[in-house]
């Protein structure tokens, strides 16, 4: 069981959101609701809030426990990131795309020849209307699906064959050899279904770049990012900061997912799930959240062009549409009414943030126009249990005083 949470540590920076145009009360006022609503009755096991505006943290603060032992969260505490792996998955294949590697628009079957020809239905009867292209993986438009949505025959074999576990017992060849086996849910640009487009998409910048998912990332975004505390495979000297993972279970209570003193993390594997696999902190991923919102630049650092960026957070699902009207997805990391998704996020067609998060409630938004990162931290599966990332966002946004500034 876990014990009391105790309180919150860390500050609201009184002086640095004054400067930064933002109400100190409100975020004051948010952090306590937070704490009080979820981590103080023992529905979140923790939380760690990180809130900048301009790339100046305004909120520093973390409360819970790291651990059932009781150890309090530590601020360089590391978390199973999940789905926030996608975006650095999708930044990775557009420094590929910049390079001249590959396009948007050429045909997966290009550099995964596993993908010609795939069957369509769950008869397996049905054919592709057209080719899986690129910008199919990046937007979840490419008929693949995950065992978690439990919906279909198609998303039951998945499940069967393991596909969307986070730790894959198949090599990345393996991997998609099995997803080849399989039908697609429907033909590629008809729909949008959260999936392992985003695996599949790390298995195309391995074959294209001739590295493993994990030397990829460190070399050409991690190490120049300064992103030290990010990786596939929790490293012993680690150990220690790693927090516990729960689980609701069904009769509404938490139980322990993985245990932060012997992770599973630790494991070696045979596939890095650029889909869901990294482990992270919240000041490594807000310096990743940072370039984007510098438009690909940090600390004289540049992995992509302003354009690239640009171009990645607004909507490209077909027609324009929003996601409520093509999802057939049961689970995703965001809501549908009103938003878009670009080249690896959601975007709020009304706002113009973008965002993703991860299935243990970890999240984290980027508002171009305000200039505000928004990153969350917690250990809770699932995430679709609490409204406390939508609470998050409209409690940041409520706390800006001075609105749309320009850049200093």
């Amino acid at each position: 069981m876990m014990q009391a949470p105790g309180q919150v540590s860390g500050q609201v920076d009184v002086a640095a959101a004054r400067t930064a145009g933002m109400d100190a009360g409100k975020l004051q006022a948010l952090v306590d609701f937070v704490h009080e609503t979820y981590v103080a009755p023992g529905k979140l096991p923790h939380m760690q809030l990180l809130v900048s505006r301009d790339e100046q943290p305004v909120v520093s603060v973390r409360s819970g426990m790291a651990r059932a032992t009781g150890e309090p969260l530590r601020e360089d505490a590391l978390y199973r990131i999940a789905s926030m792996t996608k975006p650095v998955t999708s930044v990775a294949f557009m420094m590929l795309v910049e390079q001249g590697a590959v396009a948007l628009d050429d045909p997966v079957a290009k550099v995964l020849p596993e993908f010609s020809g795939l069957a369509v239905g769950a008869d397996g009867k049905g054919r592709m209307k057209r080719p899986m292209l690129m910008v199919d993986l990046l937007r979840h438009s490419s008929g693949l699906t995950y065992g978690l949505q439990r919906q279909t025959a198609i998303d039951a074999r998945y499940r069967d064959l393991g596909l969307d576990e986070f730790q894959q017992r198949r090599s990345s060849d393996e991997f998609i050899a099995a997803l080849a086996s399989l039908p697609l849910e429907f033909s590629p640009g008809e729909r949008w279904n959260y999936s392992v487009s985003t695996d599949v998409l790390g298995v195309v910048v391995e074959r294209l770049s001739g590295l493993d998912l994990e030397r990829y990332f460190r070399e050409r975004i991690f190490d120049p990012l300064s992103m030290a505390d990010t990786f596939f495979e929790l490293p012993e000297d680690r150990v220690e900061r790693m927090t516990d993972a729960w689980q609701l279970g069904a009769d509404g209570a938490l139980s322990l997912y993985d245990r932060g003193s012997r992770s599973g993390w630790r494991r070696p594997l045979k596939l890095r799930s650029g889909g869901g696999g990294l482990v992270s902190c919240a000041t490594d991923y807000h310096r990743f959240a940072r370039m984007l919102l510098r438009g690909g630049e940090l600390n004289g650092v540049r992995l992509l062009k302003p354009e690239t960026v640009a171009a990645m957070h607004v909507n490209h699902l077909p027609g324009g549409k929003d996601l409520a009207s093509l999802s057939s997805s049961m689970f995703s990391e965001a809501d549908y009414a009103g938003v878009g998704f670009g080249l690896g996020f959601a975007i709020d067609l009304g706002t113009q943030e973008y965002y993703w998060g991860g299935v243990f409630s970890t999240f984290f938004f980027i508002d171009p126009v305000e200039r505000l990162i928004g990153i969350f931290m917690t250990q809770h599966f699932p995430s679709s249990t609490y409204p406390v990332r939508a609470e998050l966002r409209r409690g940041i946004r409520d706390a800006i005083v001075d609105r749309q500034r320009k850049r200093p």
